[in-house]
């Protein structure tokens, strides 16, 4: 069975994704488009460069998440004060480039790097563009900035949408002479580009437009979706930065208590999170493996139960009642 995929973002909790991903394989499903936000992304990208998931299963077990949070030493062992200089001429605690050379070298391993090695349309990332209030999805939307969405690094996009504010470095990109205005101070010639989340942290309309007018040769759109309430564990606030810390990550979270709307459960795999946070980066094992066996299961029942026919009925009425989005 042929689906396209979209991929909720939610930080750590993205291991559970890998999870489900393995389940739906085993059931048959293959990967036509993918999609996703932030650590959604993530795995979006590896199935596009053919990752599968056992493969992706291994990567998780072998990664130890909290190597991406580091910072110089300058800025590291200055207690409080080294944090706080940090977040303000960097705009975040941690750089980010550890997280994108991970992603870099994971694709490099199955001869992928940027999105003109992909087939058109294979990969989507959303990101945010908070200079101007922007929805991006790449890498054709990184056209407004002057590069070539074919040249557009993977890893690069995946830093893009992975940025949460304050925790990770923002990715900056110059404007291009096109949309500068005249007079404009250097410091104004940059665009912010942060976490997809902030804007569509669960994208399953991306699909959409193209079968809306050519039902006979739709693909199904599955979205896979992290939900669950957080863990009771009060955020530990003394001070500016870690203030700053628990309002995005309770922000982020928000998103897994949002409701889906009804025309779309018929299509969406509801993943329980099992109290993990977005920015658990410190997670352990036995945490890890509990994520994963809870996105295995949630997927394996989804697509146990799964029948074509019905999703095809779903989504004409859909189209009926135009409930597919214009973007």
């Amino acid at each position: 069975m042929l689906v396209n995929a979209v991929f909720e973002g939610g930080g750590v909790k993205g291991i559970a994704l890998a999870g489900a991903v393995h389940a739906a394989e085993e059931k048959g499903v293959r990967f036509h488009q993918v999609a996703g936000t932030s650590s959604g992304s993530i795995v979006a990208s590896l199935i596009a460069a053919g990752y599968k998931g056992e493969e992706i299963k291994k990567v998780v077990e072998q990664t130890p998440f909290s190597a991406f949070l580091k910072r110089s030493w300058i800025f590291e062992n200055v207690k409080i004060i080294g944090p706080a200089l940090r977040l303000f001429i960097k705009k975040g605690l941690y750089s980010g480039e550890a997280l994108e050379y991970w992603v870099y070298q994971l694709l490099l391993k199955k001869g992928i790097r940027t999105f003109g090695d992909l087939k058109p349309g294979q990969l989507r990332i959303i990101a945010s563009d908070i200079s101007q209030g922007k929805l991006l999805v790449l890498p054709d939307d990184i056209d407004q900035y002057g590069i070539d969405p074919q040249k557009l690094l993977i890893s690069k996009a995946i830093r893009m949408s992975t940025s949460i504010p304050y925790f990770f470095d923002p990715v900056i990109v110059r404007k291009p002479v096109t949309i500068r205005k005249k007079g404009d101070l250097f410091k104004n010639q940059f665009i912010y580009i942060v976490d997809g989340g902030l804007l569509s942290n669960f994208p399953l309309w991306l699909f959409d437009k193209q079968y809306e007018t050519n039902m006979s040769k739709m693909i199904p759109t599955v979205g896979f979706q992290l939900v669950g309430k957080q863990a009771a564990v009060p955020h530990e606030i003394y001070g500016p930065v870690t203030m700053l810390r628990a309002l995005v990550a309770t922000m982020l979270e928000a998103h897994d208590e949002r409701y889906i709307e009804e025309h779309n459960r018929f299509r969406t795999i509801k993943i329980p999170a099992v109290g993990v946070r977005v920015t658990q980066f410190e997670i352990t094992p036995e945490a890890s493996g509990k994520l994963y066996e809870s996105g295995y299961n949630a997927a394996s029942a989804f697509f146990s139960r799964w029948k074509a026919s019905e999703y095809e009925n779903q989504f004409k009425m859909m189209v009926e009642r135009k409930l597919i989005p214009k973007s």
